[in-house]
């Protein structure tokens, strides 16, 4: 097993683990209810084989539509009713189960609702395995853009299973990929050659990218400097998907995108060499994350002007001069 500990929590990483969901929840948790946040499609998937590793506790089952569309605040308001209405009480624990948009509502829930429950992150994705149940980070969307409203929100474990990914389709596959490219470019090139040389996804790889967003969000845990270098390529990233209803592209086409329009922006400013951009594109051509033609950067200019990381009037952008070595560059928006 890999264990990466952090102040106040830790997450965990094996084949099977689990099937040891039932001991972990022991071991930080006295009470007998749990309350299991997770959508239909995981729902379907994990009901039967979780009531058996729980079957020592009263489990409540609350399911979300699969979707980005879930992240809202129509969503969020009625399943905390759900919730109530099931009788969670303060001190309840909250389990996240299932992808991205499961673990940022039920984290944003948990982190709100009696104005703070514990929850645990249990992520059914690759993508939130190494990112979204990573680092404290909870939210919802609104009609001006994507994670406008949410809290930074510990949970008290994160257990992650490298199997539960077998049951993923291979676009939904690739959709981690991309944030695992993004974790090696800014962070480790052991990661980056890996991927580039497209070797099988193990449970290194997966701790990998995770220290990655953990190094950095040890550094800075409230996204004033150096965790923006996460949000590399999710300037265009997010544009690109609030323009398409977060229904075209997934998240991690998305950022794909978004990450080569950051290359090519830093190759016009200097900062970017040339090859790194060749590599990335072949590496996403790979994984079918993006198509030819490529988008085109000038169709969503009007959106990233709402973007979390503009400060006052300029945009801190995020470079890449080489592997490992991200930068952070105010530009204005009118002068991408």
């Amino acid at each position: 097993m890999i264990t990466i500990s952090l102040p106040t929590y830790d997450i965990e990483i094996e084949q099977g683990l689990l099937n040891q969901l039932n001991e972990k929840i022991k071991t930080i948790y006295k009470y007998n209810k749990l309350f299991i946040i997770t959508d239909e499609t995981v729902h379907e998937l994990y009901q039967e084989k979780v009531n058996q590793i729980l079957k020592e506790f009263e489990v409540y089952w609350i399911k979300i539509k699969p979707g980005e569309k879930s992240k809202s605040i129509l969503v969020y308001e009625e399943t905390i009713n759900h919730l109530i209405d099931l009788g969670i009480k303060r001190n309840h624990l909250i389990i996240a189960l299932g992808g991205g948009v499961v673990g940022d509502l039920a984290g944003f829930i948990a982190s709100s609702i009696y104005r703070g429950l514990p929850y645990i992150q249990v992520p059914t994705t690759l993508l939130a395995q190494v990112d979204s149940s990573v680092g404290g980070k909870t939210g919802i969307d609104t009609s001006r853009g994507k994670n406008l409203i949410g809290a930074f929100y510990n949970p008290k474990y994160v257990l992650i299973d490298p199997n539960v990914l077998e049951t993923l389709e291979p676009l939904e596959y690739a959709n981690g990929i991309a944030e695992m490219i993004k974790c090696g470019l800014i962070g480790n090139k052991e990661l980056y050659l890996h991927l580039k040389n497209k070797k099988p996804i193990t449970k290194k790889e997966i701790a990998q990218a995770i220290n990655v967003k953990v190094n950095v969000v040890k550094i800075d845990p409230f996204d004033q400097k150096e965790r923006m270098y996460l949000n590399f390529g999710h300037t265009f990233g997010h544009a690109i998907e609030k323009r398409h209803h977060y229904e075209k592209y997934k998240h991690g086409q998305a950022i794909s995108y978004g990450m080569l329009i950051a290359l090519e922006l830093g190759i016009q400013l200097g900062i970017t060499p040339n090859y790194l951009y060749d590599e990335v594109k072949e590496m996403f051509l790979y994984y079918k994350l993006i198509n030819e033609p490529l988008l085109d950067k000038k169709d969503y200019l009007d959106l990233i002007a709402l973007d979390k990381k503009n400060i006052a009037d300029k945009l801190h952008f995020i470079f890449i001069e080489d592997i490992e070595k991200p930068i952070i560059k105010p530009v204005r928006s009118t002068d991408i």
